[in-house]
């Protein structure tokens, strides 16, 4: 049986100007500098450079309404920012110059980490077949210099998107003179060959390495598990021995790739931070990192252009009517772009501003048990900015301070009361954990449950499974998994 009913649901819409505004909210400083560039090229009427105060005096007046007006949605943050919303300390635009800052993280350029094994590919004497192989197999590496896919695929990959027919014979032997290159362990299918790899540069005439190599060869599984005892009666040796051995096998690498540390080869990450906060004679001072981003404003050519239209409406024939529709559309884009651009640095500057309060302990001297439990809404409480706002701020941002660059996200974690009933940050708990695993005896490495009841003593009520969780959050192996000599 069919049945009909009424049904009411309240959709917010986002308009085209929303949505754009949400953007350019989530992006960093050195992802707007793209963006406006991009908005430079596009837009004709939008101009870089600073602007001559009294062209541009009455220039909203001469933006020409009527027949060719087409009104759009309007959407402006500035509803909800008043200038009383902004703390009593100083937030300030920076447009720095290169002699202002010189903090930032320097950006290396060059080869990338493939194009280095290519290179030395190069150099081998292979046939133009080979040569294809090579390349092919060499694009499957990643970034850690692992081959993660089974040699029998990329046989099919190469039949079915290349027309390429070649054994798993021919690709093994063009894998065996990638293994050869630099930097040794490049081009292994897993962590035990990769360490072979590097063990078999080595000399092995060297009793010492030739033990590392058959710990790796023949008992791979128990020193992964640490189950030396194991070791030791399998190869009837000393537990000195082992130690050294053990010691040997540390020193290797087992991301070869990420060893790639050339600066005029590897390109790496470039970090440049959307926000300054300074210290001065006890005073901070907030700015917004501004250095890269050019001041816009609107054409004066165009707009004289609408001007003279607007006084002189007769005899136009339709295609200068529609040259003038679409220079009044450019125009109105431009301006809300440079309106957009200038409520962005409003809404970070009220955010991290909100954030330098509430975390002002922390800033003082950048103490990380300083920091005070603080979650988004939180910061949306205090700017009266939807929390959606705040998380967007926060994503891929950073502050540099006197003594460091920080992620926005950094400053944010959950709280839990302590046995005095003191509020405190999970960050702080964190630190503790990390330095009572710092201090356990190697050879009886702290339970789960040993760690819990640390804390506890410490006055943090903590059950086993939250300590097994925030110890997996630093990365901390279990217990066996930590063991040593």
């Amino acid at each position: 049986m069919l049945k009909q009913r009424l049904q009411h649901k309240l959709l917010q819409k986002l308009s085209p100007q929303q949505i754009q505004m949400i953007k350019l909210l989530e992006i960093p400083t050195i992802e707007l500098e793209q963006r406006i560039k991009k908005e430079l090229e596009e837009n004709p009427v939008l101009e870089e450079g600073k602007e001559d105060q009294n062209d541009s005096a009455d220039l909203d007046d001469e933006i020409v309404e009527g027949e060719i007006d087409n009104e759009q949605d309007e959407f402006s943050l500035s509803d909800y920012l008043n200038d009383e919303d902004i703390p009593s300390y100083k937030l300030n635009l920076r447009n720095t110059s290169a002699e202002d800052k010189k903090t930032e993280i320097p950006f290396s350029v060059g080869d990338t980490f493939h194009d280095h094994l290519e290179a030395q590919l190069g150099l081998r004497h292979l046939t133009e077949k080979q040569e294809v192989l090579g390349k092919y197999v060499l694009g499957n590496i990643d970034e850690d210099g692992y081959l993660r896919r089974e040699i029998e695929n990329i046989v099919d990959d190469l039949a079915f998107t290349m027309n390429i027919n070649a054994s798993e014979e021919e690709l093994m032997e063009i894998l065996r003179i990638i293994q050869d290159l630099e930097p040794p362990g490049v081009g292994a299918r897993d962590l035990q060959e990769c360490l072979l790899l590097q063990i078999d540069r080595k000399d092995r005439q060297d009793p010492l390495i030739e033990l590392c190599w058959k710990i790796l060869k023949y008992h791979f599984q128990e020193f992964t598990k640490k189950h030396y005892q194991k070791i030791i009666d399998r190869l009837n040796i000393e537990e000195s021995l082992l130690k050294q051995a053990i010691e040997e096998i540390l020193k290797l690498n087992p991301k070869p790739g990420s060893s790639y540390s050339d600066p005029l080869n590897k390109i790496t990450q470039h970090i440049v931070p959307d926000f300054i906060l300074e210290i001065n004679e006890d005073e901070m001072e907030l700015f917004l990192n501004s250095k890269n981003i050019p001041e816009l404003h609107v054409s004066r050519q165009y707009a004289e252009m609408l001007e003279s239209y607007k006084n002189n409406k007769e005899g136009h024939t339709k295609v200068q009517k529609d040259a003038v529709s679409f220079v009044k559309q450019k125009l109105d884009s431009a301006k809300w772009f440079i309106d957009a651009i200038k409520q962005r640095q409003t809404t970070l500057l009220l955010t991290m501003g909100a954030i330098l309060e509430y975390q002002d302990k922390f800033f003082e001297d950048e103490d990380e048990t300083k920091l005070r439990p603080m979650i988004l809404k939180n910061i949306a409480e205090k700017t009266q900015l939807d929390i959606s706002t705040i998380s967007r701020v926060a994503n891929s941002k950073y502050v540099q301070t006197p003594n460091n660059i920080y992620s926005l996200k950094f400053f944010f974690s959950e709280g839990m009361l302590t046995g005095d009933g003191e509020e405190v940050s999970t960050r702080e708990i964190k630190i503790i954990l990390k330095d009572c695993v710092n201090a356990e005896e190697k050879r009886k490495p702290l339970t789960d449950e040993k760690l819990a009841s640390l804390l506890k003593d410490k006055g943090y009520l903590i059950a086993r499974r939250t300590v097994a969780k925030y110890r997996e959050q630093l990365n901390i192996p279990v217990a066996r998994l930590r063991k040593e000599l």
